[in-house]
């Protein structure tokens, strides 16, 4: 079946791109109307932190919610079922880590950025080098998964064929992060980023009701039909699949066990590292209010992810393993194709637009956390040494927003149609390798000083994009980044299982083989201040 069949019989690509051009122009509106004045560095970076729990709580989950959870996730359980869902569940109990170790200590420690934190009782300008590259790094790994998954959505939709178009329509999203960021800056995205999640938390609660429907509140009927589906597939090898059960992507051998634990460690770990989730925690006046954020997150994203387990046997049931991979965008054409099945093409349409705007959001979020990392950290404490106006450091963060747009369309139009939950996957390997060791023993190590920090990032940094670049991901695969090519010499996919364990003992090889010992009276400050959050209203670093 080729691109132009499939999106012929997905609705009218006219009704599809008025709904497009109806939530532009209405969250537009909004972002103008509650930006007022972005001219400070605290209006422009945190919103003033204005934002009360329950509403970052909301914000968080349409921060978290990507593409690759509505998309990518209901595709990998409609082809592959319960390993699937092993998505759902890794991302999910991330929060548990999030909430329990760092949400109210980096709330109480910092003010802008993940770097406020890092080089607290550190030396300011190697620290925060290192936590810029870093942020901008993972930035544009996640940006790269919600451009990809834009190509392939909208190509389904608008009956787009060929990658030219796809690139064209990547490239319009890059633009339209580039207008929400620099008009509404983090208090418009915030905004933006609520009315996405109450948009897509419906949508994904009334297609699983609509599923549930069809099969009379009967859930084990449901996952029959999708094992019948799955077993019918022409394609023998999808035919094979026992999708109620462990295995039919990990778990056949060795290497795809190994690929399994790789790929959980950096989901569970990963999240307490991404800088766009943790710069949420300075959009709130109070260490409280951050907790409160995300007990609501919690609630809202694990309710989403039950939804996610619903919509991907369903696609499997009621659409079918062989008409999801051969549409444009593959997998990630599930919950769209499901939402045709449903409720023909007014649904479709609704479920898309919610689809578009979740990629909408959280490109700006990575954008708005990216570009202030760079403003704040590199520009105005590392080059011009704290020397700088507000104003000067809010001008940069909008230069920086406009090359961060570009190449994250250069990227995405490279990784179009790849699984964007498997692409998300390794912004969080990035994440967990990178900062969340360096967070974690910046809170709780008092002898951790500015050589293991710098060990552990930059460490842990080089061994994930290393290990990513020489990986069945990027090659060697026909489903790879570069499938003609084959120069991958690692085995695993995802490279988690290595450079998370490597990035910690980085940390404390390079903090005891060096003799600086910091200085007890920062260390007492940071301590005091973590806990008990005394002076966290002027935290930053000196």
């Amino acid at each position: 079946m080729t691109t132009t069949d499939l999106a012929s019989s997905v609705g009218n690509p006219t009704a599809n791109i008025a709904i497009f051009l109806a939530f532009v122009i209405i969250t537009l509106t909004v972002v103008i109307k509650v930006s007022g004045n972005n001219k400070s560095a605290s209006q422009f970076f945190t919103g003033g932190s204005s934002f009360s729990g329950p509403q970052n709580g909301i914000a968080i989950a349409g921060d978290y919610l990507s593409a690759a959870s509505f998309l990518g996730i209901a595709g990998a359980i409609a082809v592959y079922g319960y390993d699937g869902f092993l998505y759902s569940i890794g991302f999910l109990v991330a929060w548990l880590v999030a909430l329990l170790l760092v949400a109210e200590l980096l709330h109480n420690t910092g003010r802008f950025t993940m770097a406020d934190v890092l080089s607290f009782r550190l030396k300011q300008r190697p620290v925060r080098t290192a936590a810029a590259i870093s942020t901008l790094t993972v930035s544009l790994f996640h940006l790269l998964a919600q451009m990809a998954g834009a190509g392939g959505l909208v190509a389904l939709l608008l009956d787009i064929e060929g990658r030219t178009g796809q690139s064209i329509v990547i490239a319009v999203v890059g633009i339209l992060m580039i207008v929400y960021v620099l008009i509404g800056g983090m208090k418009g995205t915030t905004w933006v980023q609520i009315i996405k999640a109450c948009l897509l938390i419906t949508g994904a609660a009334v297609m699983t009701l609509m599923v549930l429907g069809k099969v009379g509140l009967n859930v084990s009927d449901l996952f029959g039909r999708a094992q019948d589906a799955i077993s019918g597939s022409a394609d023998e090898a999808v035919a094979s699949r026992d999708v109620l059960a462990p295995g039919a992507k990990y778990g056949k051998d060795t290497t795809t066990k190994m690929d399994f634990l790789s790929l959980a460690l950096a989901l569970v770990l990963g999240t307490a590292g991404l800088p766009h989730v943790l710069m949420r925690f300075y959009t709130v006046p109070t260490a409280k209010e951050a907790r409160r954020s995300v007990v609501w997150s919690i609630g809202l994203i694990g309710a989403f992810y039950l939804f996610t387990l619903i919509l991907g046997y369903g696609a499997a049931a009621f659409v079918g393993p062989d008409k999801i991979l051969s549409a444009a965008g593959g997998e990630n054409a599930a919950a769209p194709l499901l939402a045709l099945e449903l409720g023909g093409t007014v649904l479709l349409g609704i479920i898309s637009a919610v689809a578009f705007a979740t990629i909408l959001a959280v490109v700006a979020g990575l954008a708005i956390t990216a570009s202030a990392s760079f403003a704040h950290d590199i520009y105005a404490s590392v080059i011009k040494r704290n020397q700088c106006s507000e104003e000067d450091q809010v001008r940069v963060s909008r230069y920086t927003v406009v090359v961060l747009g570009i190449l994250g369309i250069v990227l995405g139009i490279l990784a179009n149609g790849q699984n964007i939950a498997f692409l998300v996957a390794l912004a969080f390997a990035v994440a967990a390798s990178a900062n969340l060791p360096t967070i974690l023993y910046s809170l709780f190590w008092r002898r951790f000083n500015t050589r293991g920090a710098l060990w552990s990032m930059y460490g842990g940094l080089t061994a994930t994009i290393v290990l990513i670049v020489f990986s069945p991901a990027v090659s060697g695969r026909a489903s790879s980044m570069i499938p003609g090519a084959d120069f991958a010499w690692f085995p695993l996919a995802n490279p988690g299982l290595v450079s998370i364990p490597l990035a910690f003992v980085l940390g404390i090889v390079g903090t005891l083989t060096s003799r600086d010992t910091g200085s007890p009276e920062k260390n007492a400050e940071m301590e005091v201040r973590s806990l008990t959050g005394v002076g966290a209203a002027g935290a930053v670093a000196h």
